[in-house]
């Protein structure tokens, strides 16, 4: 075995900063027949004054006359300039948790819209899910807007009764139940009721990896997961309301008739006379529109949750909370854009 007999230089500016035992220097030599007999460290500040705190060197056999050379592997820039310190800074920043979050509301809903243009829909999963967010939440949503009518029947009844505009009272309440209350009172308890539960099971299967282990099996988390109950919640709300707008009108009216003495025939009448087909058109853009909103947040806030089951509980109530928030900015938004101009619906039910 032959034995270099070449001796390997490395120079420094001082002898206080020769070889720490932190990983500063690095030698390897990956042919085990030829070995490095000897390496020295001098002293030799007029001819070297570089850096090595970041430069890797290794030691590889010299074909040409058998004696092993030094070669550097990676080589960084250390002088500490601007660049690298910006570099660093914003390697280590990460933005706040509701902007990215915001931000993934808006990249789920195209990624939404993208799949369902192209036709990538779970038929199975969206009527699962449309079972659930439609028959399921009938009762819950019928019950609310019945004891909701009711209430605005004592309030306007009693007003009207005392300026003797009995016969107003069925338009008002049909015009406020058609454009305001029967879809801004279903999205609340269908936002409750299965936004939560929307929120909460992407929650669990996020922590749970299992949205990792459908990409492994080759399935898409959008198509399998979200998009269904998106499609779900947007075409179950609009009838949602229309049921609920029902309820609430036999109910208020029943309570005229039965304690406050107004005829059902003159509340009925009145209602018929102010309504629009518009109106009812409008409330079922508005649920559309609103059921969006809840599935499309629900679905974000439930794919970004971190932190186990603590993350779970408050990516539930912070989507609940969401929805609720652009439900009513929507509901702004658009009867805005929906009732402009002079109303005159009220003059033909006088």
């Amino acid at each position: 075995m032959q034995i270099a007999s070449s001796h390997l230089y490395f120079c420094c500016p001082d002898r206080k900063r020769s070889i720490k035992p932190d990983g500063w220097f690095k030698m390897q030599i990956p042919c085990s027949h030829q070995q490095v007999k000897s390496i020295a460290f001098v002293r030799r500040p007029q001819d070297c004054k570089f850096s090595m705190q970041n430069t890797r060197l290794f030691a590889v056999p010299n074909t040409d006359d058998g004696h092993p050379s030094v070669s550097k592997l990676e080589d960084s820039n250390t002088n500490h300039s601007p660049n690298s310190e910006v570099e660093s800074l914003l390697h280590h920043w990460s933005p706040p948790r509701f902007v990215w979050r915001g931000l993934s509301v808006l990249v789920l809903a195209g990624q939404v819209i993208v799949r369902i243009l192209m036709g990538k829909i779970h038929w199975r999963n969206t009527l699962q899910q449309l079972e659930r967010v439609g028959p399921k939440s009938i009762g819950v949503c019928l019950l609310t807007s019945a004891f909701v009518g009711m209430a605005f029947t004592i309030q306007f009844v009693r007003e009207f009764t005392r300026l003797g505009l009995s016969r107003s009272v069925g338009g008002v309440l049909a015009l406020a139940f058609a454009r305001e209350l029967s879809p801004v009172v279903t999205s609340i308890v269908v936002a409750g009721r299965i936004g939560s539960a929307f929120a909460a099971e992407l929650g669990t299967m996020q922590v749970s990896e299992q949205t990792d282990t459908l990409r492994v099996l080759g399935t898409n988390p959008v198509d399998y997961l979200v998009t269904p109950r998106v499609i779900a919640a947007s075409v179950a709300l609009p009838f949602l309301t229309l049921m609920c707008f029902t309820v609430g009108m036999a109910s208020s009216a029943l309570l005229a008739d039965a304690v406050y003495g107004v005829s059902i025939n003159i509340i009925l009448d009145s209602a018929r006379r102010a309504l629009k087909p518009w109106d009812i058109i409008s409330a079922m853009i508005k649920s559309q529109v609103f059921g969006a909103i809840i599935s499309v947040v629900s679905c974000a806030w439930g794919v970004t949750t971190m932190g186990g089951a603590k993350g779970v509980g408050e990516s539930t109530t912070s989507s609940v909370v969401i929805s609720l928030v652009g439900i009513f900015i929507a509901d702004f938004v658009l009867s805005y854009f929906f009732f402009q101009g002079v109303g005159d619906s009220l003059k033909n039910c006088m």
